[in-house]
């Protein structure tokens, strides 16, 4: 092959695909502006609807990734390249990665549900999943809670995100109820003004709606009232555990007893 075919064949190519080349190259160049566009509009998008920071780096990433592959299949099929089995390759990989990562990908969809719907929040009490602790963070694949005792339990969000839970923080206001025995015998109605009294003296205790008390049992050793009060969510334990220790003391001054369990035990001699 002389210079002269040679140099025809290099025509030839050049007027066959050097079209195909430019018009390749100028989609590339274009479409990667595009792309950079369409990021920075869904991120101002992402940043003016107030969705959760640790959600917006995903959200870009996966449509910025998604664009970029459908940019590389146009160029390549703009240069003539068949891309039919190239498309099949890449679906037998993502479906055989996502059969490999799905719980993992379950996960992140739960976290993704979690900081879209913000069932609950950092610093929320959350009961969930067995366990009773204060949210420290939300992450995209589990959520971190600590527990009062200050252990830390890691819990994944899919199951977090599909199952009950008890969000104690969502509402200001909680009704801290007590069940509280008097004695048989004892005076029902000063029993019932005693505990009245010592919940007015508690400034914590809300005055609207009233304190409730009422007898709710007549048990094997005691007569039980059911006691409700209205507090704000962070004074809840406080009231709880002190009106317990207010009210233990204050029976006994009043002369009121606080019954326990008591077994009589008769021994019969024979003859």
């Amino acid at each position: 092959m002389n210079t002269e075919e040679i140099g025809n064949q290099i025509t030839s190519m050049a007027v066959l695909y050097g079209p195909k080349l430019i018009g390749a190259i100028l989609v590339w160049i274009i479409g990667g502006w595009v792309i950079k566009v369409i990021g920075r509009l869904v991120k101002g998008a992402l940043d003016k609807s107030g969705t959760d920071p640790s959600l917006k780096p995903f959200l870009t990433g996966i449509i910025n990734g998604l664009l970029k592959v459908m940019l590389v299949i146009t160029v390549l099929g703009m240069l003539g390249i068949e891309m039919t089995s190239f498309i099949a390759i890449i679906g037998a990989l993502g479906l055989a990665v996502g059969l490999a990562m799905s719980g993992t990908l379950q996960n992140f969809a739960g976290g993704v549900m979690i900081l879209i719907f913000k069932p609950f929040k950092v610093g929320d009490v959350l009961e969930a999943q067995g366990y009773t602790g204060t949210v420290s963070q939300i992450q995209i694949f589990n959520t971190i809670m600590k527990t009062p005792d200050n252990k830390t339990i890691i819990i994944p969000n899919g199951g977090l995100s599909t199952s009950s839970m008890i969000n104690y923080s969502t509402e200001p206001k909680r009704r801290v109820d007590w069940t509280i025995g008097v004695g048989y015998g004892d005076d029902l109605d000063k029993a019932k003004e005693v505990i009245k009294r010592l919940c007015d003296e508690d400034e914590r205790i809300l005055k609207d709606p009233d304190v409730f008390i009422a007898v709710s049992a007549l048990a094997d050793s005691s007569v039980n009232f059911a006691v409700r009060a209205w507090v704000n969510a962070p004074d809840y334990w406080g009231v709880y555990f002190q009106m317990n220790e207010k009210v233990y003391k204050t029976f006994a001054k009043e002369g009121l007893n606080i019954p326990f369990p008591q077994m009589d035990v008769h021994i019969h001699k024979d003859g």
